[in-house]
């Protein structure tokens, strides 16, 4: 007995089905991804100057995003937030972080202890993330360098007009000294010479 000709159909049918069900889920798993770009890894700043830590993200739906302070010290939460709502900023970092719904942060009047590395996490609704690190150097001012220059020149400059003024009082000391004895001079000279006369 043959078997109807309408099973194969339906068959191969529920097998195109499955195949493009198959391919429709991994299309839609591979799109949910996370990606993340950092135009700079690394940025040199100096003592009290803005900076900005820059990403760009690209996802389906709204991540989460939450940025961590790793140095020496230890790692430190610096902030998380979904784009769109308020960012949850630690209380190490409060009025000194702006958040940007790129992913993106700005710190306020970084100092030395802010140099490491910041490590930014991107999660997706569901589950999958990404992270990527941007390291900052933060270094002392040159101007602090050229303060204590000025400084020290401004010292060094009183320093020789104290001893300029004290030569100067010196030298008068001396000239009215000299002009004492020239004078007791004159007179002893006078003296003698009366002196001699008077003999004669």
């Amino acid at each position: 007995m043959r078997p109807p000709p309408g099973g194969r159909t339906r068959s191969r049918g529920l097998s195109l089905g499955v195949l493009a069900l198959c391919v429709a889920a991994a299309r839609c798993l591979q799109s949910q991804g996370v990606s993340l770009y950092i135009p700079q890894p690394a940025i040199n700043a100096t003592v009290e100057e803005d900076i900005l830590l820059s990403v760009d993200y690209s996802c389906h739906g709204i991540p989460t995003i939450e940025w961590k302070y790793t140095s020496s010290w230890g790692v430190q939460k610096i902030v998380e937030w979904k784009p769109g709502t308020q960012a949850n900023i630690s209380q190490s970092h409060k009025d000194r972080v702006c958040t940007f719904d790129n992913g993106s942060i700005q710190l306020f009047s970084v100092g030395v202890r802010d140099s490491g590395s910041y490590i930014i996490t991107v999660t997706e609704r569901l589950g999958s993330s990404q992270f990527g690190t941007i390291v900052l150097h933060v270094s002392e001012i040159l101007y602090e360098d050229l303060h204590f220059v000025a400084v020290f020149l401004a010292f060094l400059v009183a320093v020789a007009a104290l001893l300029i003024s004290l030569m100067w009082v010196c030298n008068k000391c001396a000239y009215k000294f000299q002009r004492k004895r020239r004078h007791k001079l004159k007179e002893s000279t006078t003296e003698e010479i009366e002196l001699q006369e008077v003999e004669c």
